[in-house]
Order: structure tokens, then sequence, then C-alpha cells
């Protein structure tokens, strides 16, 4: 393990945060005078950002706390051509109006994990679109384009891999990794950013905003990259049955984004625990000791500290308290997620695989019906064996509810509205 003079790289390196850095010596100097000041991009393709993207985030916040400045651009720019990396096929495209709400719904979560203001070490909010849409087309090939060699850019992963796999790219996307390169060079003179930090499936675009920095007269700019996150089992981080886990509440309840979290296989845990949450390095140690059955209560120190960051704590520990009363005294609690149907709907009757698709808890009728015979769905707690029940007002329980429970740790209440 190196040893940094800087407490920002000891404490990324630490906590699994690094996996790689172009320029190790002269961004741990910067970063020991708290002279790094450091980017990540996010594209507005949807109205939230997901857990893939949090331990960008997480970095963004460690800089800060370390005496760096966080810079989080917002791509309203970028996200009119759409990044093709890690992507088999073009990405849909959006209409200017989408990406502007998109980016307006995603600005909130930052706010929870950074400090913005006007100090040395506040953070920034810039919009690539601010520099972007003003371009000419002429004088970008110009300016900009002659410093890029397609034969380099053939090489690199985010196009490779597309065409080894004989999978269009649309020249759209292929000038994607210019424009991000074009924003680490506006970034540096605009608010004097050294270091762009990403996934590491962002490295060759970040070095290619480096060389072009360096052909367009900025100062030396630095890349570090984090591992791309798997479970121990292999799975996507970030991705369940039912979907992404999104971090805006409108779009994921606080209780299910706790229960992500306490669904975390045995092996994950110390690991998340460093990664997610902001607690001593000490104390995540003491957790990652325990053994057997009290593995879950680190798991749940897990759950409710990655939701108190997100979310506030008082929302974390009303989920805690709410999957206390479901499993250990096998109540309804009142504060379950609930999904709500008109009476009328019910009177005729909701088919139980539908019922279980709009409740969130599987992505499909087909993944309900797998589940049903693996046994693994339950409707107020009685196991559902036949795949075309149908779900009426008799269903529902004294508090007027039915409970839809996939597996013993996620449940959903359908109510009639």
């Amino acid at each position: 393990m190196t040893a940094f003079k800087s407490d920002f790289l000891n404490l990324l390196q630490q906590r699994g945060f690094i996996h790689q850095i172009s320029d190790p010596e002269s961004l741990d100097a910067l970063a020991a005078k708290g002279e790094a000041v450091a980017y990540v991009g996010y594209d507005c393709t949807a109205p939230s950002l997901h857990v893939g993207h949090l331990l960008s985030i997480m970095m963004l916040h460690w800089l800060q706390q370390t005496g760096n400045k966080p810079i989080a651009l917002m791509g309203g720019g970028t996200t009119r051509v759409g990044d093709p990396s890690g992507r088999d096929e073009t990405r849909k495209l959006l209409t200017y109006d989408q990406i502007n709400d998109n980016k307006e719904s995603i600005k909130g979560t930052f706010a929870k994990f950074i400090r913005f203001g006007d100090g040395k070490s506040d953070a920034a909010m810039a919009d690539n679109a601010e520099w972007l849409a003003k371009l000419n087309y002429i004088e970008m090939l110009r300016d900009v384009g002659r410093h890029f060699s397609i034969n380099r850019m053939l090489t690199m992963d985010s196009v490779r891999m597309r065409l080894e796999r004989e999978q269009e790219l649309s020249f759209i996307e292929f000038n994607y990794m210019i424009l991000q390169s074009y924003d680490y060079v506006e970034l540096a003179k605009r608010y004097g950013c050294n270091l762009q930090m990403g996934g590491s499936d962002q490295w060759g675009n970040i070095v290619n905003g480096i060389d072009l920095g360096r052909r367009m007269g900025t100062h030396q700019l630095h890349a570090l990259t984090c591992p791309l996150l798997t479970t121990a089992s292999g799975a996507k981080m970030g991705k369940t049955a039912a979907g992404a886990v999104w971090l805006n509440a409108d779009m994921l309840s606080p209780y299910d984004y706790w229960q992500y979290w306490r669904n975390t296989e045995d092996a994950d845990v110390e690991r998340f625990l460093k990664l997610f949450t902001t607690l001593s390095l000490d104390e995540i140690a003491r957790l990652a000791a325990l053994q057997g059955q009290d593995i879950n209560e680190a798991k749940k120190v897990l759950a409710t500290e990655a939701t108190a960051l997100m979310h506030g704590r008082a929302q974390a520990e009303a989920a805690s308290e709410t999957a206390r009363k479901t499993f250990e005294e096998g109540a309804i609690a009142s504060d379950l997620p609930t999904v709500e149907i008109a009476a009328a709907e019910l009177n005729e009757g909701i088919g139980v695989l539908g019922a279980f698709v709009r409740a969130g808890l599987v992505g499909s009728n087909g993944e309900a019906r797998r589940q049903i015979k693996g046994g693994g769905l339950r409707v107020n707690d009685v196991a559902v064996s036949d795949d075309k029940v149908m779900l009426t007002s008799a269903n529902l329980t004294p508090d007027g509810v039915i409970k839809l429970s996939m597996g013993k740790k996620r449940h959903v209440l359908l109510k009639i509205a």
C-alpha cells in the first residue's frame, strides 16, 4: 500500500476507492496543500441518479472533507449526445426539455454529500451546456478536433468493444469523448480544475482530456478512477430484479433504499461500509469482525448509515424501525411502501402477477411466475401457489390493506385510493 502525504489520497486508498491515478506524486502534493480541484460529470439521462453513481459522489465528499474543492458537472450538453461507454446500443436521444427537467431533478442529490458556497473548499456546480451549446462546428473542428487521432480513438474501450461486437456506433456518440475532453479544458480555465474523477471505464476519456489540456496550454491535469463495483456474487452494483436503485425518494422510497443495503451479501459488508458510509475505520473493523447471525447487525448499521446520508437520519431510523416491526414482530407496519389502487379496480379483481409488477417487487409477469414457482411471493404472508389468482376486496386485511411480499425482506402494501 502506497504511503501518501495527503489525507485525501490516504483516505481514498484505505477505503478502497482508488483504481488508477495518472501522476500520484503530483496529485498527492496538490491535495496535501488543499489545492486539488476535482470534478465528476453526471449526464442527465433520468430524473434521478442511482446507486451506481454513489461511489464518485462519495469521492467528492471526501475530497471536500480533506480541504479540497469539488465540482459537480451537470451534463446538460453531453446528454444531448450520449455516452457510449459500457453500452451495446445507442442511447435514446432525449429532448432538450427532458434533459433540463432531469437536470433540475438530479441537482438536489449533491447538497446531501457536499457543501456549496464561495469558500476555497466549497463545492461548485457547473453545466457543460454553458459552453458546449455555443460551439461553432467549424471552430470546434479546427481548435479541438485537430488534436485527436482517429487511430487512438478507435482503441478506446467504449469504441473498440462496440466495434468488436459488431454493434453500431453512431457518429454522434463517437464525438462524446471529444466533448468530455473539452469539458476538462473548460473547467481548468474557468475553475482552476486539475483533477477529473470517475469510474474505471472512464480512464481513456479522462486521459484524452489530460492530453487535450496539454496541447491547448492548460496547467497540469490529473486522472483518478475508482473500481467499477460488482457484488460478491458478480451482479452489477445498483441493479435489482425490479430495476435501478434510484437515489431520489420519489422514485424509490427511503424504506426500499434501506432494504437494498440491508440485503447486502455477507462478503460485501466491510467493503460497502468503507465506501458508502462515513463511519470510522475502527468502527468498520469492529462491525466486520462480527460472525454468524451477528453479521446482520452490521448490515443494519450499513443500511441506516447509507440511508441517513441520502435521506436524513430521521428517515433512516424510521425505515429501520419499520423493518424491525415487520420482521421481528410480524406486524403490518403502516409506513411500509404503499401503492394505491382504485376501489372499483379491486372490486373487479387484479391479477396477482400484475399486482406484484405494479408494486415494483418484480420487473415482469414472467419474473413473478418464476418467483411463484420457487415459493418466493406471498399475499398477506401466505405463499402464492396459483399465478392466475385474482386479488379482490376480500383480500383486504382488517387494516384495509393487502400485503405483498417477495422473500422475507421486501414488502409493499396495496391500499384503496
